[in-house]
């Protein structure tokens, strides 16, 4: 908005001298915050200090917004990767616990969990309620600052950063970052560099990632040990490791029973919060532990028998569906048991016109077409995208003092993410790579925290791949869980905000 500002400015100040040649100065255009002047060749960074109070007690701490940029062995520039580091000052740098923090995607800035969950400042949401502009962000309570310092790593291509290109005086090129393993990679050179260039080699080191970076810890986590990087801790948020527990892969999977069984406790718990089941239980809890059961037995033989299923087999199933999710029943008959995610975002509230949200179910919105088959956007996208951005751009450049002149993009351009990895078969699937992790390093623990009404990532997917890990029975213990009352981004729901950080700063104080 500046810039056309300026630009009217001007062209209202030549007219005018036209006619009065004498009256005003030369106008001149302002250049300094021209993008095409930063360089992202060299490494940069900007030095803050604030303070937070987290659960009543004051944070003091050093801000760094900044870029690490990573060469060849010719010495020339292939990628920039911007972060934003916090640390909390008067503390022993090499006993501090440290976590590497990053969003999904793939192909996200990690704008979310820093403005929504774990920075000194998160944006001021109402839980599932509309808000609009002017936003603004608030002290937050719950960061995780207490427990450990931050470092908000924005993945390649998102951002400040950018793939440097020939163009640009630089040998990058996008296919060595978009891809599973390429990825993987970046991301532990990036934490062995921050390590080194930081001095926190000796720090009790964590990761944090959520959704997609979820199942890229798995592989940062095998890949760091490989490069003498121990862990003690990787935090999983959301999580998926095998896409094809997916219900959006069955299409093109068909036999696969598992993704349905999976997701069926967190449409129990959508068609609950909305009021939506025909015999409405008061608590959550144990109606989600009944049909977690039956989701794994009768559902599942059910499924398993495809064709073979007797008829009255078939109906009973149907209406304990119905009963589950409160999809009507001929619908979940024409679906032969069935149901994908965004069929039931489409479905669920479809006498009003509406659909629910997938990461986050507890949303709603007008459905774009009340005749399609599936939901067609996300409506929790609607309610949160544009507060997370103009925040997290206001903050970023009137408080950390980083970002002028350059174009923060909060999703990349990584055009056709390469899925395929060389040994593997079939879906993309991480499950051996956090396996061979903890197998390594057999003191490095894992919790998993998972919101009900997530419809992208379901809970019990997450439970069921950790409980299928191909580890010793004995590493099972290394692993803890929690659930949440709310969605994908537990974080969105104030109360679980805060038991979020109660658990996660436990974990971390417990496992150093």
């Amino acid at each position: 908005m500046k810039k056309v500002l300026a630009f009217s400015t001007v062209l209202f100040a030549m007219h005018v001298c036209a006619q009065q040649k004498d009256a005003f100065p030369t106008a001149k255009i302002d250049h300094s915050l021209d993008s095409a002047k930063v360089n992202y060749k060299t490494q940069q960074r900007s030095i803050t200090y604030g303070s937070v109070t987290i659960e009543g007690k004051p944070v003091n701490y050093q801000a760094v917004a900044g870029a690490l940029v990573f060469k060849n062995s010719q010495d020339t520039p292939l990628l920039n990767v911007s972060y934003v580091a916090y640390f909390k000052t008067g503390e022993d740098a090499t006993q501090r616990p440290i976590t590497f923090i990053y969003n999904g995607g793939p192909g996200s800035a990690t704008i979310w969990l820093h403005m929504g969950a774990w920075g000194p400042q998160r944006v001021f949401l109402e839980d599932t309620k509309r808000t609009k502009a002017p936003y603004k962000t608030v002290n937050n309570d719950f960061s995780l600052l207490d427990a450990s310092d931050l470092v908000f790593i924005d993945a390649p291509g998102t951002g400040f950063g950018r793939v440097i290109t020939k163009d640009e005086g630089g040998a990058g090129n996008g296919k060595d970052y978009f891809g599973i393993d390429q990825d993987g990679r970046a991301f532990a050179d990036f934490i062995t560099k921050f390590i080194t260039d930081y001095n926190r080699w000796n720090s009790p080191k964590y990761l944090f990632g959520e959704s997609y970076g979820t199942f890229r810890s798995a592989v940062v986590a095998n890949l760091l040990s490989q490069q003498g990087v121990a862990l003690n801790g990787v935090i999983l948020l959301s999580q998926l490791l095998n896409y094809g527990n997916m219900t959006e892969t069955t299409s093109g999977n068909p036999g696969i029973g598992l993704p349905f069984e999976l997701i069926l406790p967190s449409y129990a718990a959508t068609a609950w919060y909305h009021h939506k089941l025909p015999n409405q239980p008061d608590k959550l809890e144990p109606f989600l532990s009944e049909v977690e059961n039956f989701a794994l037995n009768d559902y599942a033989v059910a499924l398993n028998k495809g064709a073979a299923l007797d008829a009255a087999s078939f109906n009973r199933i149907a209406e304990k569906l119905h009963e589950y999710t409160g999809l009507p029943v001929e619908y979940i008959r024409k679906a032969n048991l069935r149901v994908t995610g965004p069929q039931f975002e489409q479905t669920l509230l479809g006498d009003s016109s509406k659909i629910t949200g997938r990461l986050d179910s507890r949303f709603s919105g007008a459905a774009i077409d009340p005749l399609s088959e599936e939901a067609q956007y996300d409506p929790m996208d609607s309610y949160i995208d544009a507060a997370f951005t103009a925040t997290f751009n206001n903050y970023v450049r009137s408080t950390l003092k980083y970002g002028f002149g350059m174009t923060y993009h909060t999703f990349g351009n990584v055009g056709m993410w390469d899925f395929q990895r060389r040994g593997f078969i079939g879906f993309p699937n991480v499950i051996n790579d956090l396996a061979q992790a903890m197998i390594y390093n057999p003191d490095m623990k894992v919790m998993l925290n998972m919101g009900y009404f997530d419809l992208g990532t379901p809970y019990f997917e997450g439970v069921y791949e950790m409980q299928h890990l191909p580890i010793p029975a004995e590493l099972q213990k290394n692993i803890e869980f929690a659930k949440y009352y709310s969605g994908h981004m537990v974080y969105l729901h104030p109360e679980s905000l805060k038991l979020l950080h109660d658990n996660v700063a436990k974990f971390i104080n417990s496992s150093h």
